[in-house]
């Protein structure tokens, strides 16, 4: 017996998905006069929510390899937005917070944040939204085994 999700592409809906997102999140930040891309925003949210997080849990917490995440905050930190400083228990970790820079920075980003996550929601429900949080973490738990 074929199974539903045999002869359906839904990596390919989601994929193209989180693509038109991030694009019209990108164009929001480059219209707006922003010198910042979505990739940083996103560490730039975490880093404003976990203040004093090391690399590698910021990493975890943003699915991006550690390469990647020395990169950006290596951009942030240039920008002024963030800052490294050795942790007091291991001098071989550095924890990583934004500057007064980059909270002023998220703060004037998170209007922009939210309206294109309205936008994307349009007239979808609670429910909907509930539906689709668990469809959407029951396949992730699908690949977490």
């Amino acid at each position: 017996m074929t199974h539903p999700s045999d002869q359906r592409a839904y990596f390919f809906k989601i994929d193209t998905t989180i693509k038109r997102i991030r694009y019209a999140l990108q164009k929001r930040f480059t219209d707006a006069g922003y010198d910042l891309t979505v990739d940083q925003w996103v560490l730039i949210d975490h880093l404003h929510r976990n203040p004093g997080i090391s690399q590698n849990q910021l990493g975890e917490l943003t699915t991006k390899d550690a390469p990647t995440v020395t990169r950006i905050i290596d951009l942030l930190t240039k920008k002024n937005l963030a800052e490294r400083r050795l942790a007091d228990a291991d001098r071989r970790k550095f924890l990583i917070s934004l500057t007064p820079a980059g909270e002023q920075l998220y703060d004037e980003l998170l209007p922009l944040v939210v309206e294109i996550r309205r936008q994307g929601w349009g007239q979808l429900s609670d429910e909907d939204y509930q539906h689709f949080t668990r469809i959407m973490d029951s396949i992730y738990q699908n690949f977490s085994a």
